[in-house]
């Protein structure tokens, strides 16, 4: 029965979620309604003590990421560096490859270690205004964009500085180069295939004569300023964000050391506020190289931007507000979920999958599924299952790298559902629903999950790690 009820909630958001409700109304009424059938008792303390506290931890370190990525992608977009870096991209690739652009520009992102999250914002007005010239329907957008963000440089390609890939680390003893070869075949993998689903889509839409839309929403204004900036220049924020991101992840934690405390000027006797920079270098990180990112454009748009800046940062903050929310409350349902019973019946039963790393598999990615947080979903069960993992392994001969591998893997697989935040944050800046395009997420998330089996069986038949 409490198997049933952790199913039942699981279900029940999925489905409010695609049918295009709320989740910031819905996460905790699927949350605690879980906690009603299973005791009523806790339904109050976990709503205060566990689902609003998980919620408020979210947004107080994420927020601000949100913020700035909001502000950065409007900016990237009334500058008209969108505009010029897809005249550029046509010119250099063809109208046809317009997919394979946005692919490429959201995995360099996304392998220079720029949060998922401000992917999205930055790249959605270069891919707006790309499928708009060469008339592919907007509804591929997201699946373009996840195919680029969320998959292959997320958690497959060695050296990736996404926590998906940074998570394994602590509990098998690796490093983020961990398993190379099965890395860059899993990456390979997705790719080829992910980009092959997305031109037969393109394909099918153009036989049909359906071209980029009309009457839609969140559509970035259009650039009708006669000059273009010069493309190399509307690319170096962008390349300004990766650069600065990497340098200031390796240089806060030596300027402020592991901890950094000070106390704050106030009546009376304060306590000091002390904060573990080792936890939150790398936001700090993200968001200083955000703002780098942002005088970057004022320095060489401010004319442009100037005259519409007032209500494009209004409605990038109140994008960013609605994005967070809806990913905060995912996160908190996620933490109710993963504290009932229910939750342990499941963590239970996939401890008698007998092959360590088809184990490892189908456990990392179910858990990342329920929860709808790759990074989540693997912390949980590493943290309930790693000593087991790396028992089995070790008594199989099978690498820690590539117990490292197949985890991080794993945990792209299925999380993507339609309840995890990350696909509600990209439908939400891109002014679509699920509906309308959530199948082609879901096909690129069936890819991602078939390459970590590809990855397993290339293990098995040449050893190669």
């Amino acid at each position: 029965m409490a198997f049933v009820i952790v199913l039942a909630a699981l279900c029940f958001l999925m489905y409010a979620a695609y049918r295009g409700y709320s989740v910031i109304l819905f996460a905790p009424i699927a949350a605690l309604g879980a906690v009603l059938l299973t005791d009523p008792s806790l339904v109050a303390p976990m709503f205060t003590g566990l689902f609003m506290d998980k919620m408020v931890g979210f947004l107080k370190l994420y927020f601000p990421v949100f913020m700035l990525g909001a502000v950065f992608g409007k900016l990237i977009e009334i500058s008209g560096f969108s505009k010029s870096i897809v005249a550029a991209t046509i010119g250099l690739v063809g109208r046809s490859r317009a997919m394979l652009s946005i692919v490429l520009v959201c995995a360099l992102l996304t392998y220079g270690g720029v949060s998922l999250f401000v992917v999205v914002f930055a790249v959605y007005p270069f891919a707006a205004e790309l499928f708009r010239q060469a008339g592919i329907p907007k509804r591929l957008i997201p699946g373009t964009i996840a195919l680029g963000a969320f998959t292959f440089t997320m958690d497959s390609l060695p050296g990736t500085p996404q926590i998906q890939n940074i998570i394994p680390t602590s509990f098998f003893g690796t490093t983020a180069w961990a398993a190379p070869w099965l890395g860059t075949l899993g990456a390979g993998f997705i790719l080829l295939v992910g980009l092959a689903y997305l031109e037969w889509r393109r394909r099918a839409a153009a036989a049909a004569g359906e071209g980029y839309g009309t009457d839609l929403v969140n559509e970035p204004a259009p650039f009708e300023d006669e000059r273009l900036a010069h493309p190399l220049i509307a690319l170096l924020p962008l390349v300004l964000v990766g650069v600065a991101n990497k340098l200031l992840a390796d240089a806060l934690p030596r300027w402020y050391g592991e901890t950094q405390a000070f106390v704050p000027a106030v009546i009376g006797d304060a306590k000091p506020v002390v904060q573990e920079v080792s936890k939150l270098a790398a936001v700090w990180a993200v968001e200083g190289a955000l703002l780098l990112g942002i005088l970057c454009v004022l320095a060489f748009a401010w004319r442009v931007v100037f005259q519409r800046f007032a209500d494009g940062s209004k409605a990038a903050v109140a994008g960013a507000l609605l994005a967070s929310m809806n990913t905060a409350s995912e996160y908190g349902f996620g933490a109710v979920i993963a504290a009932l019973p229910g939750f342990r019946v499941i963590a239970d039963a996939l401890h008698h999958i007998p092959n360590p790393l088809v184990n490892q598999a189908v456990s990392v990615t179910a858990l990342a599924g329920i929860t709808g947080s790759a990074s989540g979903g693997m912390s949980i069960a590493l943290a309930a299952m790693a000593e087991t993992f790396v028992h089995n392994a070790q008594a199989a001969g099978i690498p820690m790298d590539v117990l490292h591998r197949v985890a991080a893997m794993a945990s792209g697989g299925m999380d993507t559902l339609p309840h995890n935040g990350a696909v509600i944050t990209l439908l939400a800046v891109t002014g679509l629903t699920h509906r309308q395009s959530y199948r082609d997420i879901f096909a690129i998330t069936l890819i991602k999950t078939a390459a970590v089996f590809v990855v397993i069986a290339a293990y098995y038949l040449t050893g190669m790690v």
